[in-house]
């Protein structure tokens, strides 16, 4: 892959490398991170190495910092508060929108289908970009300095997980509260849908026994199911707004 990294590239990944805040001794570790697939396919008659494998060793990373830190951080929580909290930090749209924020779409080599269909903006590129670089600080500078930078990218997040902030499904704990009357049914209905094939936002309203409680939208089916369940836990009194 070295025969990849001329001198623009090379600039671009330095460039890159000072906004992560992390300095590569092997940028063709942070270079394979930000290859994907579509791209690797199109060079067909090269050894070109995609960032699948990193994007796995990144989210086991991911997942080690993140339960550590929680683990310290809030010692009074049980097992199962501890899996949602980290399930809402460790997520694809969090993960695509720290990815969003490093500006991680411009570096990302892509296939020409894929580029030409915004996929330098697509929720799941980013995402596991944002987990191969992951993989690829981990490899190059080790578990410590990747815990700084996965902790320093996930801040916020993680300061509402401090505020007590970290049950997020509300479509499970619309399910709990439904449940505790065995007769009654959830249904999600998607009632508009708008935009582009490939940018589509959804509209969904959620019945509970025939009747409307609540209503969201979302970029994906179930991130507007997450906001109808929460506004129908609103309605419900539940929580608060």
């Amino acid at each position: 892959m070295s025969e990849m990294l001329n001198k623009h590239r090379l600039h671009a990944l330095q460039k890159l490398s000072t906004k992560l805040g992390v300095q590569f001794g092997n940028v063709n570790l942070l270079h394979q991170a930000l290859t994907h697939t579509s791209y690797a396919n199109e060079c067909k008659h090269t050894t070109m190495l995609h960032n699948e494998r990193l994007e796995f060793l990144g989210d086991a990373v991911l997942d080690v910092v993140v339960s550590e830190y929680l683990f310290r951080q809030f010692p009074n929580l049980p097992e199962g508060e501890l899996t949602k909290a980290r399930a809402v930090v460790v997520c694809e749209p969090t993960l695509a929108r720290c990815s969003a924020e490093l500006g991680i779409g411009e570096y990302l080599f892509l296939g020409k289908g894929e580029a030409g269909s915004g996929g330098r903006e697509r929720t799941s590129i980013l995402a596991d970009a944002f987990e191969a670089i992951i993989g690829a600080i981990y490899l190059d500078n080790g578990f410590e300095n990747t815990a700084t930078f996965v902790l320093k990218q996930l801040q916020t997040d993680l300061s509402l997980l401090a505020r007590g902030e970290y049950v997020k499904d509300y479509k499970t704990l619309l399910q709990e509260v439904v449940q505790k009357n065995t007769d009654s049914k959830i249904i999600y209905e998607i009632i508009d849908e708008t935009g582009p094939d490939h940018h589509k936002v959804f509209k969904v309203a959620v019945h509970v026994n025939g009747k409307q409680l609540g209503s969201g939208q979302g970029k994906s089916k179930k991130e507007a199911e997450q906001h109808a369940a929460k506004q129908a836990l609103i309605e419900l009194k539940v929580i608060n707004d």
